[in-house]
């Protein structure tokens, strides 16, 4: 039976139709049953007169605001929050209808109870440690299933490298042996064949940082055989970026695996101005035909763990091996000269600059009073060396603290946001006491500073970035786009009003101007209000190598 004479769940009627392939907008009427876009046709605003308005369950006159695709979010850390908080606001509200997690090489699935236990207090600063939160899966079948009972928006994996490396290796810096190899190899396949869209990794975190490019390539060689991609936060963002960056496109070469850079910056006082050698590097990688795209947030300070700043070898044995050095005298002067005279690899090369790192979170209740200081600002007020603040701080905490890190170069945003293959990523952490106002503002300060405000992007050219680009790289067969038989994972906003209201001061606030958003037909926010749906469900590579 023909799905409009089953009737209509939705009629959009008079709204600018920014379609997602970057062509100009178009002033039509989109009905939607069943959870998929019906009809995308500027001839219905003459029907109406024949009753198709009366026909739908719900109308609403769009007045010639924007209705878009909903936004794609290609770098996410909700793996836990989406589930143990399940309204989402921070997402849904800004219109992300799907967001990709497994981010960074660290993530909770493929795991057993060792791993899982490590895992929890590693990277407790990027999803908490929910009290009473029940991780009852092991696998990426698991956790996918545990998706499926219902989140507020879709959400799609990547099979961890880290966590791999974690599960096989262990928590210690040494190669991995031919055998150890093998099975990364075949955990990784599993997960792919589960549904995972492809693999991530966190290269300045242990214990992914510990794996070299042959062992990587030998993974990646996995990845391409399922259709994948591979999506590395890699070795250097800092001193060592080029470089870096270079030996990711090396792999990519090297293997035939598709390469998404992810949250694709130059930072640090070395890279400032030089979003332009990145740019070229990554052309002349696509004119030889590497399969490279890359993605960004607008915002100028970055967000990680306070460990991070740490050399690799210290975290060596895991997390109670690293905070026994840090008790050490001796290991605690050694690890210090290396952050504040010689630069670590955590780092990116740099030394620590104890002014630009901000605490955002703490775990412990009693450390509250540091968030929203700086280190140097915590060791004045304190009347402290800023090296004993920062050790202090990460041993009272267990690790468990996040920090801002003001790195960041505007002139490098603006150029890497108007490259060709780009597209959105978030990199939000939704927890702590100050998180960055990315995790709630990404998407709208795409529309409102860099197309309305400032022209950097043209409307139709922004929301391309948004939505039907990421939906290529995700290889999504019937999302990403308002187009006849397409899931109706759509958003209804006004160009002139739509804001980005969260603040590094009061980060938690929902965008402006985003009036309705429909994930799979259903609506999450009406009348820019939360509502308590949760029609979202797991995406998954199929045996094609599409998602869906």
């Amino acid at each position: 039976m023909d799905r409009q004479a089953m009737g209509t769940d939705w009629l959009i009627r008079d709204a600018l139709v920014v379609d997602g392939t970057g062509a100009p907008g178009v002033l039509a009427d989109v009905t939607v049953s069943d959870g998929r876009v019906t009809a995308v046709d500027p001839g219905r605003r003459d029907a109406r007169a024949a009753g198709t308005s009366g026909a739908a369950r719900r109308t609403v006159d769009a007045g010639g605001r924007v209705l878009t695709p909903g936004f794609i979010d290609m770098h996410a850390h909700s793996d836990v929050q989406i589930l143990a908080n399940p309204d989402h606001t921070a997402k849904v509200g800004q219109g992300v209808t799907l967001e990709v997690l497994g981010q960074d090489g660290l993530s909770f699935a493929p795991v057993d109870d060792r791993t899982r236990t490590a895992l929890r207090a590693q990277i407790a600063g990027w999803n908490d440690d929910p009290p009473g939160f029940d991780y009852d899966w092991d696998d990426v079948a698991g956790y996918l299933d545990r998706l499926d009972r219902g989140i507020a928006c879709h959400a799609a994996y990547l099979v961890p490298q880290g966590t791999l490396r974690h599960l096989v290796v262990g928590p210690d810096d040494r190669p991995a042996t031919a055998a150890e190899q093998a099975r990364m190899a075949d955990l990784l396949a599993q997960g792919l064949r589960d549904g995972a869209l492809g693999m991530s990794s966190g290269l300045t975190y242990p214990p992914g940082m510990y794996a070299d490019d042959d062992e990587l390539a030998a993974l990646l060689r996995v990845v391409a055989a399922h259709g994948g991609y591979y999506s590395p936060h890699h070795r250097s963002y800092g001193r060592g970026a080029l470089a870096a960056y270079a030996e990711m496109i090396d792999l990519a070469r090297r293997t035939g695996c598709a390469l998404h850079l992810t949250h694709a910056t130059m930072n640090f006082a070395p890279n400032a101005g030089r979003a332009g050698d990145l740019l070229a590097l990554l052309d002349d990688a696509l004119d030889d035909g590497v399969d490279v795209t890359l993605d960004s947030y607008p915002y100028l300070p970055g967000s990680t763990t306070l460990s991070a700043v740490l050399p690799s070898w210290a975290f060596s044995g895991g997390p109670d091996a690293l905070l026994a050095r840090l008790a050490d005298p001796a290991q605690r002067e050694r690890i210090l000269h290396e952050v504040e005279h010689v630069g670590t690899d955590g780092c990116h090369g740099c030394v620590a600059e104890w002014d630009t790192l901000e605490v955002s979170g703490v775990q412990h209740p009693g450390l509250g009073d540091r968030v929203g200081r700086t280190i140097a600002q915590i060791a004045r007020d304190e009347g402290r060396p800023p090296g004993d603040v920062f050790v202090d701080l990460l041993v009272a905490d267990r690790l468990g603290t996040t920090v801002l890190q003001h790195v960041g170069h505007e002139e490098n945003v603006r150029a890497i946001m108007m490259h060709r293959t780009h597209c959105g990523g978030s990199d939000g952490i939704l927890v702590g006491g100050r998180p960055h106002p990315r995790s709630w503002g990404t998407f709208p300060r795409y529309l409102a500073r860099y197309v309305r405000e400032e022209g950097v992007l043209g409307l139709a050219d922004c929301v391309h970035h948004l939505t039907g680009r990421p939906a290529r790289r995700l290889r999504l067969a019937d999302r990403g786009l308002v187009r006849p038989g397409y899931v109706a994972d759509l958003v209804l906003l006004d160009p002139d009003t739509v804001q980005d209201t969260a603040t590094f001061d009061d980060p938690r606030q929902q965008a402006a101007g985003i009036d309705l958003v429909l994930v799979a037909g259903i609506a999450v926010v009406d009348g820019g209000v939360r509502t308590a749906a949760l029609p979202g469900r797991s995406v998954r590579r199929t045996a094609d190598g599409t998602a869906r």
